[in-house]
């Protein structure tokens, strides 16, 4: 099992990873503060003195503006694979009254930062929903349908991934390299070849083993999909447990 197109883009445009956006008919990018509601629609939050404020400034009174969000994934540690690059699009609008409100409270689910207070004086909210959605990943560039995109759910693991796989690769490095030896049939062998975790979502984890230099990836899959963090640490109990058997099964080698 494996995160679809429309979960990886729903992952990495959730706004845990920094965006840039593009307006159409201008020329340049433009750093920017985002995040997304529950139904995927994308929240801006805008310094109301910003060259970028200026451009949105069309956005009023309900006339809508072209924007493009690219949002490229950051490996949790060096020589992690990336998940790629989402790009979505859609009609940006500028959003007042109750409707800013509302939006600052779905923002501050995803990036609790006091700033919000400041909505309507010092920065200005935009929304808007996504209408095209793309993930390019290893020169490949895949259409998501903008239907599929707002029924995904972003990956709980992700925001959490770095902390994760420290815990894992520090803390419980001798048991998991043991659990993942079983998983993957090793035999044990020297520290320098013991396998380990190099990502995890809710559906597995891509582990890394081998000789330096010459190091190989599996991906193990916890056959189903986890609902959160606990989830998680319910599923890897028997990695830590000697005796315990096995709750994930191998998906295959790479």
């Amino acid at each position: 099992m494996r995160p679809s197109p429309a979960e990886i883009v729903r992952t990495l445009v959730a706004g845990r990873l920094p965006g840039l956006v593009h307006l159409a008919c201008r020329p340049g990018l433009h750093h920017v503060r985002h995040a997304t509601d529950s139904d995927g629609r994308v929240l801006l939050l805008v310094p109301v003195v910003s060259d970028l404020a200026a451009a949105l400034g069309r956005g009023v009174d309900d006339r809508a503006v072209a924007v493009a969000l690219d949002v490229l994934d950051l490996p949790p540690a060096a020589g992690a694979p990336s998940l790629g690059r989402a790009l979505v699009s859609g009609w940006a609008r500028q959003l007042t009254g109750a409707e800013a409100r509302a939006a600052a409270v779905d923002f501050a689910a995803v990036d609790p930062t006091g700033d919000l207070l400041d909505v309507g004086t010092r920065l200005q909210l935009f929304r808007f929903e996504v209408a095209e959605a793309r993930w390019h990943r290893a020169g490949e560039l895949r259409r998501v349908d903008p239907q599929a995109y707002a029924e995904a759910e972003p990956d709980p693991l992700h925001p959490v991934e770095a902390e994760l796989l420290t815990y894992l690769g520090e803390e419980r490095a001798q048991p998991m390299a043991d659990y993942l030896r079983h998983q993957l049939g090793l035999a044990a062998g020297p520290a320098e070849h013991a396998p380990r975790v190099e990502r995890i979502d809710r559906y597995g984890m891509l582990v890394t083993f081998g000789r330096p230099g010459a190091r190989r990836r599996a991906r193990l899959s916890f056959g189903r999909r986890l609902a959160d963090q606990a989830d998680l640490a319910r599923q890897l109990h028997p990695a830590f447990c000697a005796g315990s058997a096995a709750s994930v099964n191998r998906e295959g080698r790479r």
